[in-house]
């Protein structure tokens, strides 16, 4: 029998990361990256968005992300802690 298949962090938290690192993204390479489809991808960018996590800009035919990483993370058990904590444990070193 094969094992579950789950992980720690939500899709929301991976969309997150992809724009974290990659501000320009177009969204159907972040659906790509997080597993998920370009509609979903787009919902779930709206619904950070309505929530404050980021802002969208428009650039020409292009979004810009904003990432608001002072807002605390949504469990009851983690409202303590930053989205910009989470972010930081994960993110990339950028190399030159």
């Amino acid at each position: 029998m094969g094992m579950a298949q789950w992980t720690f962090l939500t899709n929301h938290a991976h969309v997150l990361m992809c724009i974290s690192e990659n501000p320009n993204a177009l969204l159907r390479n972040v659906a790509v990256q997080v597993g998920i489809t370009e509609r979903a991808a787009q919902r779930i960018v709206t619904e950070l968005e309505e929530a404050g996590y980021l802002e969208r800009e428009r650039e020409g035919r292009r979004n810009t992300y904003r990432l608001n990483t002072s807002m605390p993370l949504r469990h009851p058990l983690d409202t303590d802690y930053r989205v910009g904590e989470l972010l930081g444990l994960f993110a990339h070193p950028k190399t030159e």
